[in-house]
């Protein structure tokens, strides 16, 4: 079955974000022992949009800035240049210790040596993100949408954020948008708030049409009992994984789409990558295959980017999973935490595992 999307819509893709910026080491070094450093801007929802925003569809970013600040426009020169169109309000900083964008610090790791992430987001404008500062209804409305993907990151972010994604949600539905959530749990911002962001987080799923997630989103989220997560043998436990993905249709019968990555990591250049994705009746499995990995960040964000690409390209079915597939473990090539693909081939040449020189 396809999905039936929205025709003469101004956006392909609409997603909410807080943007920051990521800081990685040189040469896969530690960052404790580093002194030259990348930086890039960045978002785990401009990562999924930037599948379809490189290969030529309408993407529009919601978010919020800092005014005046030179890493808001550091941002804004980064999403123009990945062909994304935004929208936000600018923040005054309100002195040293008021808003910023947040800091991601990242270790990539390199063989034995595992990677390591610290997200530093004290203060982070992101988290101001409001539902009173967008028009929803014109951008929902007038201008259109075939698709609103929403994050569990965002949604768990604040209060606020929390409200700005389930009435993006609402609007979504209202207009007929169809609605892609990945759950995306962090243990960190349910603190404290775990009934509230249930209850959220709930009444998002039960209105979206595609339902994204790990063994350990479903079941910290949304309550469904799932397979344990890790395990060396990630293949070996495909019919448990399929197991929670019909309980999640059982609790959430909107859906028509549910899909989960697998992945066995067998050291940091070197992983087993698989999925599974249910579309109405029909199981769509990419049994794990091996993918060498620069920067393993942004892997999970690739296939979903590559999922809602080929749903909004119209394509059957099984090839959602498989551009999926090659779409992620083509972002585990880039030195950014996203994928830049010069075009449809160069991920579908890594689907067919042709890793040839092009000439």
């Amino acid at each position: 079955m396809n999905i039936e999307l929205k025709k003469d819509c101004q956006w392909s893709l609409v997603i909410p974000t807080s943007m920051g910026v990521r800081i990685t080491p040189a040469n896969g070094q530690p960052v404790h022992s580093s002194d030259q450093f990348f930086m890039q801007a960045t978002s785990a929802e401009t990562n999924v949009a930037s599948i379809a925003s490189y290969l030529g569809l309408p993407v529009k970013v919601l978010t919020t800035f800092v005014k005046d600040s030179p890493i808001a426009q550091l941002i804004k020169s980064n999403l123009r240049s990945r062909n994304m169109a935004y929208e936000g309000v600018e923040v005054p900083q309100g002195g040293p210790w008021g808003y910023r964008h947040q800091f991601n610090i990242a270790d990539s790791g390199v063989g034995s040596r595992g990677p390591r992430v610290q997200n530093d987001r004290a203060g982070e404008v992101g988290r101001t993100l409001n539902v009173n500062d967008f028009d929803l209804d014109r951008i929902f409305g007038k201008e259109g949408v075939q698709i609103v993907h929403l994050s569990g990151l965002i949604g768990a972010l604040s209060p606020e954020t929390s409200k700005f994604c389930l009435e993006l949600a609402r609007a979504a539905k209202k207009y007929g948008t169809r609605i892609s959530f990945d759950l995306n749990y962090r243990a960190t911002f349910w603190k404290g708030r775990e009934k509230e962001l249930h209850d959220i987080f709930t009444e998002i799923a039960s209105v979206s049409d595609i339902l994204v997630g790990n063994e350990e989103d479903f079941q910290l989220c949304l309550g469904i009992e799932g397979p344990e997560a890790g395990g060396k043998d990630i293949a070996a436990k495909i019919d448990s994984f399929k197991e929670m993905i019909n309980r999640v249709k059982k609790a959430f019968p909107n859906a028509s789409v549910f899909a989960t990555t697998l992945r066995q990591v067998e050291n940091a250049n070197s992983h087993y990558w698989g999925g599974i994705m249910l579309e109405g009746s029909n199981w769509h499995v990419v049994e794990p295959r091996q993918i060498n990995v620069l920067d393993r960040i942004g892997g999970g964000d690739g296939f979903v980017g590559g999922m809602l690409y080929a749903i909004l390209k119209g394509w059957a079915p099984e090839k959602w999973i498989q551009f999926g597939w090659a779409s992620g473990a083509l972002a585990t090539t880039f030195l950014t935490d996203y994928a830049q693909p010069a075009d449809e081939d160069m991920i579908w040449s890594i689907w067919e595992g042709n890793a040839r020189v092009k000439r």
